[in-house]
C-alpha cells in the first residue's frame, strides 16, 4: 500500500516530502525545521526517520532541530557523509530501506552532486534534485554523462511511478521544454494544467514517470523533434542522446524564462 505523502512548503520553491502512515511519518531531506514540526503537530504525527537524497543545505538544514526533538534515525548517501555528519545509516546503490513498513531501494543517481541518491518503492519516486517536473538538475558536480545515465535509470521505472521532486520549478522548466519542442501537444497541454494550478496556489507536484516521458525533453533526448532543435541551437553535434543531453543542459544554464510564464 503506498503510503500518505503530504507535501510542506519552504523557502522560496522548496518542497519537504512528509510521509506518513497511522500516526508515524517520516521526512524527506528537511531543509527547514520550523515547517516540518509544524505539520507534525497539526497532523499530530511521530517523526520516526529522516531520508536524504543529497547534502545541499536547502536539503539538510533543519536535521539538527529535528534530532533534538526526535532523535531519530537519519538516511543517506555514504558518499557524502562528510558533508552530512548526522547520517546513522549512510546508504549505497542498491541497498534498502525499511521506513513506516514499507521498503525503499536506493538508486544513485549522480550528475547534480556526485553522491546522490534517489529513493523507489511501490511506484513512488523521491528524487531529490535529480529528475524535476519537466525538467533535471544542475551539474554543480557530476557530468552530462553521468546526469544522462542517472535519468535513464529513473526513465526505465514503471509508467505510473509518481515523481516527488524538492522544487516548484514546473511552470519555468516548461517554458524551456516548449522552446525545445514548440509542436508537442502533450506538452502545451500540460502548460496549461499547470498555469491552471499555480494561479490557484496548488503544487505542480507530483508529477508522474507518464508525463514526464511525454512532456520533459531531458527524457526525450532520443525524439527527432529534441535532437533536430539540439542541433539548431548547437550547430555541431550528433544525434547521439548523450550528447544531445549535453547541449540541453547547457542551453537551460543559460536559457531566460519569457514574460508570462
Amino acid at each position: 500500500m503506498m503510503l500518505d505523502v503530504h507535501a510542506i512548503p519552504a523557502f522560496t520553491d522548496n518542497y519537504l516530502w512528509l510521509l506518513s502512515r497511522g500516526g508515524d511519518a517520516v521526512i524527506v531531506d528537511p531543509g527547514d525545521a520550523a515547517p516540518v514540526l509544524q505539520a507534525l503537530e497539526q497532523r499530530k504525527l511521530k517523526l520516526t526517520a529522516i531520508l536524504i537524497t543529497h547534502w545541499h543545505p536547502d536539503h539538510i538544514g533543519g536535521i539538527n532541530q529535528l534530532l533534538q526533538r526526535s532523535p531519530v534515525p537519519v538516511y543517506g548517501p555514504r558518499a557524502e557523509f562528510s558533508r552530512i555528519p548526522q547520517l546513522t545509516h549512510p546508504l549505497d546503490d542498491g541497498d534498502a530501506v525499511t521506513v513506516l513498513g514499507q521498503t525503499f531501494e536506493v538508486l544513485a543517481v549522480p550528475g547534480h552532486t556526485l553522491g546522490h541518491i534517489a529513493y523507489y518503492a511501490d511506484q513512488q519516486l523521491f528524487c531529490g534534485d535529480t529528475l524535476f517536473s519537466a525538467g533535471c538538475g544542475r551539474l554543480f558536480e557530476g557530468t552530462p554523462e553521468q546526469m544522462h545515465a542517472s535519468l535513464k535509470r529513473l526513465a526505465a521505472l514503471p509508467s505510473q511511478t509518481q515523481v516527488y521532486c524538492t522544487h516548484e520549478y514546473t511552470l519555468s522548466n516548461l517554458a524551456f521544454a516548449v522552446a525545445v519542442e514548440p509542436e508537442n501537444l502533450a506538452l502545451l497541454a500540460r502548460l496549461n494544467a499547470v498555469r491552471q494550478l499555480r494561479v490557484q496556489n496548488q503544487p505542480s507536484l507530483p508529477s508522474s514517470l507518464q508525463i514526464e516521458l511525454d512532456t520533459n525533453p531531458f527524457l526525450r533526448t532520443d525524439k527527432p523533434d529534441v535532437i533536430r532543435a539540439a542541433q539548431s541551437h548547437s550547430n555541431q553535434i550528433s544525434s547521439d542522446p548523450e550528447q544531445v543531453f549535453a547541449v540541453l543542459r547547457r542551453w537551460k544554464d543559460g536559457f531566460k524564462t519569457p514574460a508570462g510564464f
